[in-house]
């Protein structure tokens, strides 16, 4: 499994909308192949600071969602939403933690 951080910088004004959008987004990844989980992220002590923690079987189903044209449509409506641009991580498990 691998799992990857898609961390935003959102406009203040446009938190809600960019919220919405985020939550139609992870639901267009539920059916697709190699997703596990997505979840939406905020920061608490800056609410237009947020991350998409996004849990896959494997990288190239990732890189295979992030290139199809669903995501490319629905990523291009948020440009406008945003204060900069997005920085995304790839975290990988190494060991277990005791």
């Amino acid at each position: 499994m691998k799992t990857f951080g898609l961390n935003y910088l959102v406009k203040p004004e446009s938190v809600e909308d960019f919220t919405n959008f985020s939550l139609h987004v992870i639901d267009l990844m539920q059916d697709w192949p190699g997703h596990i989980e997505t979840i939406l992220y905020v920061d608490a002590a800056r609410p237009n600071s947020m991350m998409m923690y996004s849990n896959w079987e494997t990288v190239p189903q990732f890189k295979e969602f992030m290139k199809s044209d669903a995501f490319k449509s629905a990523i291009g409506a948020t440009y406008d939403m945003l204060a900069g641009m997005p920085k995304h991580t790839v975290y990988e498990k190494e060991g277990d933690l005791v």
